[in-house]
């Protein structure tokens, strides 16, 4: 059952975010609605710029102690937000322990695909030689995520222990399911505005493509995946189908499904349960599968 506070922040973002991005045809608007700063940096981290593997990005370490490494990879419709805009998620995740990396990668339309993705592949190469680590990320940080996983299969790269993924995008070329039924009932993208976006990342490429939707992918051989979504979400089923594929391919995979809340309501932590139940369910499915310490930078 959700909360009260479920239901108030849901209309809140859909006053002040939905509303405002409307069909996501101005670039320079719908990129500063989603750069805008509506939380505080979460207390329990310090943020610090670093470089990884050659590219740049924030180390985010909680105030006392060490504990599991994490590569964070930012949301932001491929297009927009950086490590500061999500310092509300990571900064949490550092409160619960992790020693985090959040690379500032390239971003769309100035850098179309594939550049994000190398980007995040490259920081995992360098990342991962410190040490066992996991990865997690939200909407397009969670696709990329989910791309940085069958790309260390292929390369023969080290394999993160585990990913939690909030809200991916997982299917580019989806035009059905809950992008139809739930076109109204998100509270943050109109799917239609979305799909004005898509272009501008995919820059001629195939959005069928299994190198950009990894629900088109085989996906034998991935570590365990956590997937979390909002039922009212147009993204729904990318996380609920890429969970069961993995399961049919032979990987551990859960999906849990939310009510109510809006798109990466992860950011909320301060006000909503459910946030705080996200984030401790996903930060303790990690440490499950990952091990403390290792090289921090």
């Amino acid at each position: 059952m959700a909360s009260l506070r479920a239901y108030l922040g849901a209309w809140m973002v859909r006053r002040n975010v939905r509303n405002r991005l409307g069909m996501m045809d101005d670039l320079a608007h719908v990129r500063r609605v989603l750069n805008g700063a509506t939380f505080p940096d979460p207390v329990g981290a310090t943020y610090e710029p670093g470089e990884v593997g050659g590219i740049p990005g924030e180390w985010v370490r909680p105030v006392s102690g060490s504990g599991p490494r994490l590569l964070y990879l930012h949301g932001g419709a491929f297009i927009a937000c950086s490590p500061k805009t999500h310092r509300p998620v990571t900064g949490a995740l550092a409160a619960r322990g992790f020693t985090l990396f959040v690379p500032d990668y390239r971003l769309a339309p100035e850098h179309p695909f594939p550049a994000g993705v190398e980007d995040c592949i490259a920081a995992w190469h360098g990342f991962s030689a410190g040490g066992p680590a996991c990865v997690a990320g939200d909407s397009a940080g969670g696709n990329l995520a989910l791309l940085l996983l069958l790309a260390a299969r292929e390369r023969g790269l080290a394999m993160p222990t585990a990913a939690a993924l909030f809200s991916p995008v997982a299917d580019l070329s989806a035009t059905s399911g809950s992008r139809v039924s739930n076109a109204w009932r998100d509270a943050m993208f109109d799917p239609r505005g979305l799909a004005r976006i898509g272009p501008l990342y995919l820059g001629g490429a195939d959005p069928a493509d299994p190198r950009v939707s990894p629900l088109k992918a085989d996906l034998h051989g991935l570590p365990p995946l956590l997937f979390h979504v909002g039922e009212r979400e147009v993204l729904r089923d990318d996380s609920v189908l890429m969970a069961q594929k993995a399961r049919a391919a032979g990987v551990e995979a859960a999906a849990e499904v939310f009510p109510v809340v809006s798109h990466v309501w992860q950011f909320a932590e301060r006000m909503l349960p459910e946030a705080r139940r996200s984030l401790d369910a996903a930060a303790a499915f990690l440490k499950s599968h990952t091990p403390a310490g290792g090289a921090s930078r």
